[in-house]
């Protein structure tokens, strides 16, 4: 079947007349206004021949008239990949010569350079990808457009988005023309401007074209179920002519309805942990419940909400709540940073989240539970205050007791009785002794710089917190420096081998010996996204290690060695204190010896903050272990494909295939779908509202110099030297003096740390684990950059002031 007619096509139809042409069949047959037109399909293609005789007869029929001539790829115009504008379009084609060479034009920009760039972004395989071609009728149109049924700026899904211009629809897409924007908000027009001005008509577009554009818009989106990037063309009659409709791909996934009246406001949690990539559903599962767990005993009521994969706190209540509404935005200034500060300024502002009341009518059981956590909280961290040494020696026991206690018995045979002990896993009473701390390290650390405004700048007291011991991450990255250097006779081998190979030799047993058994034995519980269950640990591909050992060993300058540094910091921080403390106590006697007793109790305490993380993930690691046999044992039985198919799964489902048999394959493979798609997403808004609107996009723009990037300085000092964007630490290539460019890093990052110059990353928080251990460093760290992977590339000579969180890009 070389040609067809557009009304035939059909989605069941894809790997035939490719995304766009069974896009239109579906809206011909939905009763929707499109020009009549016919399909050259993908069987064409593969056989590298026109079927010009079809072509002929099939133009003929539609009048021989002038037509438009569009690809319509296979991989084109699909839920996570539109491809819009990466093919070609050829219109006002007339006469037959004109058609064959235009179909000619569609088949070669398969190949094109941006085609190609974007199926490798988004993970295509080129060889798997044909092209079909659409020819309709030409509709020459006094105006003509795009249509968002959702807004694609805000992501708000009450409000329609709208593109115009005069003349072909071509001038929109390309902005070779002045285009009217326009904004629907029900029926009425919330915005309209043309070039950022304003304007109080309804511009190229009547008030009856914008309401029957809504209306086709409700319908299409009903239809296709999901919000629809419409094309449309306004003929000399005043007819409306559909000429394309794809799901929007850049929308964040809206979060869960809850079926409540007013608004409600979702922060993201997962950058705390260093982590936006998604969860799988497993680790989700256990996250969730984790986190809320953690944050109770701290006495906060928090739902945890899976959006897009990503973890989101339900700030709604707590937003609405006239007590803690007056301390939120405070609270969030050591962990989620100024971004989430921000927007949460901004939603306190807004008259829909106005306080409604106080939490303290919420009933005495959890009110006395409050204060029995507050009582805890404040021996916890008094105790730690007073005894710093004593509660390193309190928390090493209780972490020691956490790795023990989480070994599964040797007794486990089946699958049932590996569930039960997974889903009988718990911490214990050890949270106390490993939480206060922890807490108590981080204000140490955090209250100094309000009691020294005006005497001390935060540059200064960053150079007291760096080099700070007793940080297990440190340590962690230390021992791989010593394993680098002592390679000896194998640096060759380490340097010249892809990591990957070096990881299968090792699990092979066919490496020599480096030492790498003995350090996974002590950090092989690690990894990249590490919380995430569902994400292999270190000892099971140790690729990312091997990689941090390869750029180890390009730092040759001693002096660079990450050892060093660590000392210099050390010393300078050491250093700085005294001198600051004496400064201080002259000026401000009580403040000074205050914050002279903070600091001194930072250096001592604020170093474990990575201590409780590390704990949790020896029981992590046993309840991936027991899955894994799990699913093994689901696959031996044909109900997974593959044993780590279970990670895509809840335990609740996971207990249905153990104990009923349930098949839920096809349940692994629509998720792993969602989860590939959702990989590739590069930005994760800060908050959402229930709308769909990503806070962050309607917050005033903030003026910045001419190639000057602002963000939050975090680790002092100013460093010049070429970017290195790295999505992946398991792939990364650092040199020495490279300034690492990421959206957020988490402990399984900090290897790189060791070879780079300074760090820029898109989220964080000046007390977050990455900051904390570049300041450790010394080296320079700007955080809240926003777009900082996307604006800075990498090669670029750029700047990095920590101290100003400044980048300047060269």
């Amino acid at each position: 079947m070389h040609v067809i007619a557009l009304s035939e096509a059909t989605t069941r139809m894809l790997d035939l007349v490719g995304g766009k042409a069974a896009g239109l069949g579906e809206l011909i047959r939905r009763g929707e206004r499109v020009p009549e037109g016919f399909c050259v399909t993908t069987e064409a293609h593969r056989l590298g021949v026109i079927p010009t005789a079809e072509v002929v007869a099939a133009y003929e029929r539609l009048g021989a008239g002038p037509v438009a001539v569009r690809s319509s790829a296979t991989a084109e115009d699909l839920p996570d990949a539109s491809f819009a504008g990466q093919q070609d379009t050829v219109l006002n084609v007339t006469g037959t010569a004109e058609l064959i060479a235009a179909i000619e034009t569609c088949w070669d920009s398969l190949h094109s350079d941006r085609a190609t760039a974007y199926r490798d972004a988004h993970q295509i395989d080129h060889p798997t990808v044909r092209m079909a071609v659409v020819v309709q009728r030409m509709i020459t149109p006094t105006v003509a457009g795009v249509l968002f049924t959702a807004n694609p700026l805000t992501g708000r899904r009450d409000e329609m988005a709208v593109d115009a211009a005069a003349g072909l629809g071509t001038t929109v897409v390309d902005g070779a023309a002045t285009v009217d924007h326009y904004i629907l908000d029900g029926a009425a027009i919330v915005d309209h401007h043309v070039d950022g001005v304003p304007r109080g008509d309804t511009g190229c577009l009547t008030s009856a074209h914008l309401a029957e554009l809504r209306a086709t818009g409700e319908r299409l989106q009903a239809h296709f179920g999901s919000p629809q990037d419409v094309e449309w063309a306004v003929d000399a009659d005043g007819v409306l002519w559909l000429l394309q409709s794809r799901p929007i791909t850049s929308l964040f996934p809206l979060p869960p309805r809850t079926g409540e009246p007013l608004p409600r406001v979702y922060l993201e949690f997962g950058h705390v942990q260093g982590m936006l990539q998604p969860v799988t559903p497993m680790g989700m599962s256990t996250l969730r419940t984790q986190i809320a767990a953690m944050l109770a005993a701290l006495g906060v009521r928090v739902d945890i909400v899976d959006i897009g994969g990503r973890l989101y706190g339900d700030l709604s209540d707590l937003a609405r709540d006239r007590s803690s509404r007056r301390r939120l935005v405070k609270l969030l200034a050591v962990d989620f940073g100024p971004r989430a500060q921000a927007v949460m300024q901004h939603v306190l502002a807004d008259p829909r989240f106005a306080p409604t009341g106080s939490r303290a009518r919420r009933g005495g059981a959890q009110g006395a539970a409050s204060l029995r956590t507050a009582g805890r909280a404040v021996v916890g961290i008094l105790r730690a205050l007073a005894r710093p040494e004593a509660a390193r020696i309190r928390m090493v026991e209780a972490i020691e007791q956490m790795r023990v206690r989480s070994a599964a018995p040797a007794d486990l045979r089946t699958a049932a009785d590996r569930l039960r002990f997974v889903q009988g896993q718990d911490s214990g009473d050890s949270a106390d002794a490993i939480m206060w701390p922890i807490v108590a390290g981080m204000l140490a650390a955090a209250l100094p710089t309000a009691l020294l405004k005006g005497v001390a700048g935060p540059d200064e007291i960053h150079t007291v917190l760096g080099g700070m011991p007793h940080n297990v991450t440190i340590e962690m990255d230390l021992a791989l420096w010593r394993l680098a250097q002592g390679a000896g006779d194998h640096r060759q081998l380490l340097l010249d081998t892809p990591p990957a190979e070096l990881a299968a030799r090792h699990l092979r047993g066919t490496l020599p010996d480096i030492g790498m058994t003995t350090f996974l034995d002590v950090y092989g519980h690690r990894g990249v996204a590490e919380v995430d269950l569902g994400v292999p640990r270190w000892a099971e591909d140790p690729t990312p290690v091997f990689a941090a050992v390869a750029n180890y060993l390009r730092v040759t300058d001693p002096r660079q060695g990450p050892d060093q540094r660590f000392q210099r910091t050390a010393a300078a921080a050491e250093a700085s204190l005294a001198e600051l403390v004496t400064r201080v106590r002259r000026r401000r006697p009580v403040r000074g010896r205050i914050a002279g007793f903070l600091l001194r109790r930072a250096r001592s305490l604020a170093g474990l903050r990575e201590a409780g993380k590390f704990a949790g993930l020896y029981p992590l690691r046993e309840t991936r272990r027991q899955l894994l046999l799990i699913g093994a044992d689901l696959h031996g039985s044909g109900l997974l494909d593959q044993p780590d198919d279970i990670m895509f799964l809840t335990l609740d489902e996971v207990h249905s295939a153990v104990h009923q048999g349930v098949d839920l394959r096809g349940t692994v493979t629509a998720r792993r779908a969602v989860h590939r798609r959702e990989l590739r997403r590069r930005t994760v808004p800060v908050a959402l509202l229930s709308d769909g609107t990503d806070v962050e996009t309607v917050l005033p723009a903030v003026p910045a110099d001419d190639g000057t990037l602002a963000g939050v300085g975090a680790s002092a000092g100013r460093v010049t030297g070429p970017a290195r964007v790295v999505h992946d630490p398991g792939t990364a290539h650092i040199e020495p003096g490279d300034v690492l460019v990421a959206a957020t890093t988490d402990p399984g990052w900090t290897p790189l740390f060791l070879t780079a110059a300074a760090l820029v990353t898109e989220t964080g928080a000046v007390m977050a684990h990455g900051p904390t251990v570049a300041r450790e460093y010394g080296i320079p760290a700007v955080i809240c950059v926003p777009d900082a992977t996307r604006t800075i590339s990498t090669g670029q000579l750029v700047t990095v002031d920590g101290g100003a969180g400044t980048i300047t890009v060269h």
